[in-house]
């Protein structure tokens, strides 16, 4: 998700949509507005269901009333993550996931925005390590070729940053070939039979100390 944070919305999501925007969040405001567990469950709901009332997320979400699904929904549309949708049952409000790639955490920001990159990004690795034990626990009763198709994967290699960097730049093109296209299937009558939400998580981070750092700890 760019460097820090790279969220595809719609967590990722056929289609030709070689069109889809890219924003990069720089104000601190928008990303304080994601650091929130019910609001990333909320969008990620928005991509499963498509166009949903805050009654109809509440259900989903069983821990969550209407009432502060709808305060959520209008935080994330005040800051343009999603939008108005119509109207559902008994004219109440149905909301939509603004389709677009989000890129934030890119290392350089001043400070205050640094701190909301941060508290976004622990918002969502707590939701990811949260998402693969439930995945964990759900993966014997899973069939047999979800089984097989899922994978969890970790290597380590000697890179230097320029490697690394190029590294990052490949899965970018896999993403670019893989996802990007099919984030027409927010819409969930453009989702083949079959089709589920998949959740992609790649980290690429170095675990011993930089030659710098080496060079100063020597006596």
């Amino acid at each position: 998700m760019g460097t820090g944070g790279d969220e595809r919305s719609g967590a990722g999501e056929g289609g030709d949509r070689p069109d889809v925007p890219v924003r990069q969040l720089r104000d601190p405001a928008e990303l304080r507005a994601l650091a929130h567990p019910v609001r990333l469950a909320i969008l990620d709901l928005l991509v499963q269901l498509g166009p949903a009332t805050a009654t109809e997320l509440a259900t989903e979400l069983q821990t969550e009333s209407p009432a502060n699904c709808s305060w959520h929904l209008r935080q994330l549309a005040r800051y343009g993550f999603v939008e108005e949708a119509g109207t559902g049952p008994g004219r109440t409000r149905r909301w939509r996931l603004i389709d677009e790639a989000r890129v934030f955490g890119t290392g350089d920001e001043p400070p205050e925005l640094a701190r909301a990159v941060h508290a976004v990004q622990e918002v969502m690795l707590d939701r990811q390590v949260r998402s693969l034990a439930a995945w964990r626990q759900a993966k014997a009763s899973e069939p047999d070729e979800w089984r097989t198709a899922a994978v969890e994967s970790e290597s380590q290699v000697w890179l230097t940053a320029d490697e690394l960097a190029e590294l990052y730049a490949e899965y970018g093109r896999i993403l670019e070939r893989h996802v990007r296209p099919r984030m027409v299937r927010n819409d969930p009558q453009q989702r083949p039979p079959g089709a589920r939400m998949v959740r992609l998580v790649a980290w690429m981070f170095p675990t011993s100390p930089s030659h710098d750092h080496q060079e100063l700890s020597r006596p």
